[in-house]
C-alpha cells in the first residue's frame, strides 16, 4: 500500500464521521417522539407457521395493550411478527431497518420506520429508547443484541431493564452454560447477574414481568 492510498483511506474515514452523526441525529429525533417501547429480538428466518412466530405476535399485542410500542429490526421472521402484532392492535410498530446482503428486508407492518447503515448506531437506538428486551430464538445477531443489553445493564451503563428469554427449550442450554461455566467454574460473572434474566414460554408472563418491573422502577429512556 502506498502512502497515497493510506491518505485516501484516512480521508474517507474522516468524512464517515458526518454520516454517522447524521444517523444518530435522525434516530434520536424520530425515536424520542414515539414513547415507551419494548425491543423484541429474534431470527429473521423464522417462518409464520413456526410457533415462536405466533408467540411473538401474541406477545406484541399484549405489549401494546399494556401501553408500550414495539421495536424490532424491521425485517422478516420474528421481527415481522413483533411489528405485525403491534400494528394489528393499532400500536406503535417501530422498525430499525438495516440493509444486509441476505435475509434482511423491511416488513409491511412497520408504522415508524428508521433506516440505518451502521449496526452500532442502530444498536444504540434499540437500547436508548426501550423499556425492556424480549428475546426470541435467533442466531448470531440475536445473541449480539442480547449480550449487548446484558452487558450494559451489568456494568450500570444504563438503568436496569427487564430481560426476557422466550423459549425455554431453546435458551436453557445457554443459561445452564452461563451458570455452570461462567459463574460457577470460572467466576467471570456474579451470582446476582443470573437474576437479570427471566425465561418463559408464556406471552402473558413475559409482559407481566415487564409491567411488574416498572411498579418499582422509573419509566424513562437512558444514556
Amino acid at each position: 500500500m502506498t502512502e497515497k492510498d493510506w491518505n485516501e483511506i484516512r480521508t474517507n474515514d474522516s468524512w464517515a464521521i458526518f454520516k454517522i452523526m447524521s444517523e444518530f441525529v435522525e434516530g434520536y429525533e424520530k425515536m424520542a417522539r414515539i414513547g415507551p417501547c419494548v425491543s423484541v429480538f429474534g431470527s429473521a428466518r423464522t417462518k409464520p407457521e413456526n410457533p415462536y412466530y405466533q408467540k411473538a405476535l401474541e406477545t406484541s399485542r399484549l405489549l401494546v395493550e399494556s401501553g408500550y410500542g414495539v421495536i424490532t429490526g424491521g425485517g422478516p421472521g420474528i421481527m415481522e411478527a413483533g411489528n405485525k402484532g403491534a400494528d394489528e392492535v393499532d400500536g406503535k410498530s417501530v422498525g430499525l431497518n438495516i440493509v444486509l446482503p441476505f435475509e434482511q428486508s423491511g416488513n409491511q407492518y412497520v408504522n415508524h420506520p428508521v433506516d440505518f447503515d451502521y449496526f452500532f448506531v442502530r444498536k444504540v437506538m434499540f437500547v436508548k429508547y426501550t423499556q425492556g428486551f424480549i428475546t426470541f430464538p435467533g442466531g448470531f445477531g440475536t445473541l449480539d443484541e442480547l449480550f449487548e443489553a446484558l452487558t450494559l445493564i451489568q456494568t450500570k451503563k444504563i438503568d436496569p431493564k427487564p430481560v426476557v428469554l422466550f423459549g425455554k427449550s431453546y435458551w436453557q442450554g445457554l443459561v445452564d452454560w452461563i451458570e455452570e461455566s461462567m459463574l460457577n467454574a470460572e467466576g467471570n460473572i456474579s451470582p446476582k447477574d443470573m437474576d437479570l434474566i427471566l425465561m418463559t414460554d408464556d406471552p402473558v408472563e413475559a409482559v407481566e414481568h415487564i409491567n411488574n418491573f416498572y411498579e418499582s422502577h422509573p419509566l424513562r429512556p437512558n444514556f
